[in-house]
């Protein structure tokens, strides 16, 4: 991936097409800014659109802005925690919300970064002034807190022995690298088809690290509480467990009447919907985005339109 574009925005038509239902004027929230790649689409695409970009990582902040430059007061960044930033941009008259919640390439490939097979350190942090850390997770875990984290989030059948194997290797000495990391699991994970055996387990490591459902769970939370009139949200998701989330949440949204399912009558004014899913199913990568992009195979996008009361 060269200096001039390090990461390929996943679903970018299709993100284009979701927000065509979304006021062409107003604030658009990109929750995960990222390098830029969707915001600047949607600054070209919706000319009376300005935006505000959210993202924890200082590197993707700093490349974002200079791309995004050329759009002069049209775009801010703000770094931090979009469950944090949120709520205060929702004053504003916001026109759209975007979250994908993959990891960037640039953090996949960079080895420092320490998300990969291959890294010589074990970190995993989207923002790097967060307190934990991989390292963290792998080596003072308990091991009944691995098998939670294996079982829940990687959502594998040989959790236990997984766990063991790690806390068996670092009994001897600690485990520093992910190239460590993914020998050890590479031992006792079965491996299936191409993918490296550890590919599951070093995600649900990574979605420790950052609290990854927890943020989920949280923006759907502040948008339920406080829902934006007419807008429209794009969520990217790219692990079955955050799609779950997702789908959930559309649902009990669209639904109007929430009385009980033993109720004789509705009594409830059968009102409650705040909008309605922007189709039945979510968005996928074509056949030319997976020949350009292997890493957008799992990514789903589902859309939402808020009511305008």
């Amino acid at each position: 991936m060269n200096e001039k574009t390090p990461h390929i925005p996943v679903l970018l038509n299709e993100v284009l097409a979701c927000f065509e239902a979304m006021p062409k004027e107003g604030t658009f929230v990109d929750c995960t800014l990222g390098y830029g790649g969707h915001s600047e689409a949607i600054l070209k695409t919706f000319p009376n659109v300005r935006l505000i970009g959210i993202d924890q990582d200082p590197e993707a902040i700093a490349f974002a802005t200079k791309r995004l430059a050329p759009f002069g007061d049209r775009f801010e960044a703000h770094r931090g925690r979009f469950s944090d930033l949120l709520p205060a941009f929702l004053d504003l008259p916001v026109c759209g919300i975007l979250a994908d919640f993959g990891v960037s390439s640039l953090q996949l490939d960079k080895k420092e970064r320490g998300f990969s097979f291959l890294s010589e350190n074990l970190d995993m942090r989207m923002n790097p002034d967060a307190e934990l850390t991989a390292y963290d997770v792998v080596n003072r875990y308990p091991q009944a807190e691995l098998e939670r984290i294996f079982r829940e989030y990687a959502e594998e059948r040989a959790y236990r022995k997984a766990a063991r194997a790690i806390v068996d290797a670092r009994e001897k000495k600690p485990i520093v690298s992910g190239k460590e990391l993914s020998e050890i699991l590479g031992r006792v994970i079965p491996k299936r088809g191409k993918t490296n055996p550890a590919t599951a387990l070093f995600q649900a490591i990574r979605i420790e690290v950052n609290d990854e459902l927890g943020e989920i769970a949280r923006l759907l939370d502040i948008l339920e509480s406080k829902p934006p009139k007419g807008a429209v949200v794009g969520l990217i998701t790219f692990h079955s467990l955050e799609d779950r989330l997702v789908k959930r949440r559309f649902k009990k949204w669209s639904t109007a009447c929430i009385c009980p399912p033993d109720a004789f009558r509705c009594t409830c004014g059968n009102d409650h919907a705040l909008g309605k899913p922007l189709g039945r199913k979510p968005l996928t990568a074509g056949i030319e985005e997976l020949k350009q992009n292997p890493r957008s195979r799992s990514a789903k996008l589902r859309c939402f339109k808020f009511e305008e009361q």
